[in-house]
């Protein structure tokens, strides 16, 4: 059974509640597609207004963080039940710039990654590795370590409805895109790793996008290829280019 393609637009600190109703309003009647699931990851604060102006769409919504407890004293933070009650599907998870700029770690990404599935979310859990590392050669390992990590005491039928996404982080905003060999390549890897760790199964059946600078140009090649099933999209998926990508043939 082929594995129906996930393109989700990461919206990051973006978008004033009034604004991400407006964005939604223009993106409605583009983002229309019966061959993929469409996702608006949005921040906190639009999470509700946003679930109001896709009602009677195809529309989910997602976070773009969460914390791994239930409640509690942790000032700022947002819990999985608030998620879910303001009817919220997926959630980011362990994007690089939550590593790099607010100290997350591939244990920490484990336990909201647990935490989600508990509660029913579907994750999107984040991969990827510098320039740097490219550069050293340790780009499928770092990405395995991250994956195995991120997968500890996840079931098999878990780890079936999650999404895992393969950002490299040198293509992040920088315009820059990794070949469609490469992305296919590490794609490829992921999927490997998850046969490994779990079965034949599984690793079919998880959905593995691509993100790092994806839009309408090329979005149809990297969709094409055997394990990558959709896209993670940053900047373009704030404009009405995001209805070119989800509709990329």
């Amino acid at each position: 059974m082929a594995r129906k393609k996930i393109i989700a637009g990461n919206w990051k600190m973006n978008m004033t509640p009034t604004e991400a109703v407006a964005l939604v309003e223009t993106l409605k009647p583009l983002v229309v597609t019966d061959e993929a699931d469409v996702v608006f990851c949005v921040p906190a604060i639009d999470i509700i207004p946003v679930v109001e102006a896709a009602k009677g769409t195809d529309i989910e919504v997602g976070a773009e963080n969460m914390y791994f407890e239930e409640k509690g004293a942790y000032t700022g933070e947002i819990s999985p039940n608030m998620l879910t009650d303001a009817g919220v599907k997926y959630v980011i998870i362990g994007h690089s710039e939550r590593r790099e700029y607010f100290a997350e770690t591939d244990e920490t990404v484990n336990k909201k990654v647990l935490k989600a599935f508990e509660h029913g979310l579907t994750p999107i859990i984040c991969c990827g590795e510098t320039l740097t590392q490219r550069e050293q050669g340790i780009t499928i390992d770092w990405i395995r370590k991250q994956v195995k990590i991120a997968f500890q005491n996840v079931t098999a039928d878990q780890a079936k409805t999650a999404v895992i996404a393969y950002e490299p982080i040198w293509a992040i905003g920088t315009g820059r895109t990794a070949t469609t060999e490469q992305a296919e390549e590490v794609c490829a890897a992921i999927r490997a790793c998850i046969g490994e760790v779990y079965d034949e199964a599984t690793k079919e059946a998880i959905r593995i996008q691509y993100g790092g600078s994806v839009n309408a140009g090329n979005a149809a090649e990297l969709f094409a290829q055997p394990d990558i099933d959709g896209g993670l999209v940053g900047g373009a998926s704030l404009k009405a280019d995001f209805g070119k990508i989800v509709n990329y043939k």
